[in-house]
């Protein structure tokens, strides 16, 4: 596996208030100009010193010396008729990530990704396609969350864990991202409003709770039984499913934050009656809210579908009349593959010369 760039001068957005009082006081300056660049990073979105308004022009050509340029920059954007927004972040050592907007009535959620690829496999994912290519830096995931602020002129209402990779796979990372998130000097999110989602153990989610981030937690099941989940989910193993169905509703108990479960509905997979029977069973009396996704579309796997509306629809009814509470998600710019790792995955294929093998 890769390792994330090793930086000759930190980025801006890499350095902790921390850092940067001790920076400053290097500098030469007052100690408060330390707040004023952290919350112009991360509040304004300011990724190279130049674009802190309110610093004198000599303690900004003194920053720019110490530090080195943004770890992450826009490669490509593609907006949707329904205003959700991708973007393709290209990364220090030409590796590319994906982060997106999605606005919905008065929510404004960004979907941040924890991994250049994936090794999880889910088969209606494009983001592990090509494996696992390297973990994120946390400064490569708190600019993606800066990036789209840059993009869209606007502050996020709530965060996601769920694009490319697996998160708790990345724990350390994306622990140091979710506290510089909650800060009340930086982006100053409740906790409450970041979903870290996972697909993988229930040991893997005992460590988060371990970590007492207070985020919520989605857990990726997309089956009610182990078969199910293995023809959806190729790492899965026996037993997985309960595991991670105790795991959720013991990070819940012990948290004090929600935790839901999330169920691609997979045309034919595992959208039928006896599919939905068998996921009231497992989440019966478990305080587990169902989030019911119908697929978004992927190019590599086209004998995937998502189900009709009614099928969608009798599904969610089905869990509703077994006593779950469940919601059905409607689909997000579906027409700019904002579904995980679908633009990265185009754009590595075409930027290979004919039979070379993909990059990831």
């Amino acid at each position: 596996m890769e390792h994330p760039p090793v930086y000759d001068r930190p980025p801006l957005a890499a350095l902790s208030i921390a850092d940067l009082a001790v920076l400053v006081a290097e500098l030469g300056a007052p100690s408060y100009r330390s707040r004023q660049v952290y919350a112009a990073v991360n509040r304004r979105a300011a990724l190279v010193p130049a674009e802190v308004p309110v610093l004198p022009r000599g303690l900004v050509v003194r920053l720019a010396a110490a530090t080195g340029p943004a770890a992450t920059a826009v490669a490509e954007e593609q907006v949707s008729a329904d205003g959700t927004t991708k973007l393709l972040l290209g990364l220090a050592d030409g590796r590319r990530v994906e982060t997106v907007w999605i606005p919905e009535g008065g929510r404004r959620t960004i979907c941040v990704s924890t991994q250049v690829g994936c090794p999880i496999g889910c088969a209606f994912c494009a983001s592990g396609v090509g494996g696992l290519v390297r973990n994120l830096a946390a400064v490569e995931i708190v600019e993606q969350v800066l990036q789209a602020i840059r993009s869209r002129r606007a502050r996020p209402t709530h965060l996601v864990v769920m694009g490319m990779g697996e998160p708790l796979l990345n724990l350390e990372a994306l622990a140091e991202a979710v506290r510089r998130w909650r800060d009340p000097e930086g982006l100053g999110l409740s906790p409450r409003r970041i979903t870290v989602s996972t697909a993988a153990t229930g040991a893997l989610v005992d460590r988060l709770l371990e970590e007492d981030l207070g985020v919520a937690l989605a857990v990726s099941l997309h089956g009610p039984t182990d078969e199910t989940r293995a023809r959806l989910v190729p790492t899965s193993r026996p037993g997985r499913v309960e595991e991670l169905v105790e795991a959720a509703t013991r990070y819940a108990r012990e948290s004090g934050r929600d935790a839901t479960v999330e169920y691609v509905l997979v045309a034919g997979e595992n959208d039928g009656p006896a599919d939905a029977d068998a996921l009231v069973r497992l989440l019966r009396g478990r305080h587990l809210h169902a989030n019911l996704i119908p697929l978004n579309p992927v190019g590599h796997r086209p004998d995937l579908a998502a189900p009709s509306g009614l099928e969608a629809r009798a599904f969610l009814h089905r869990l509703e009349a077994g006593g779950l509470s469940a919601t059905l998600r409607t689909r997000r710019g579906a027409d700019i593959r904002a579904a995980c790792g679908q633009l990265a995955l185009e754009r590595a294929i075409g930027a290979r010369s004919p039979g070379a093998p993909p990059r990831g």
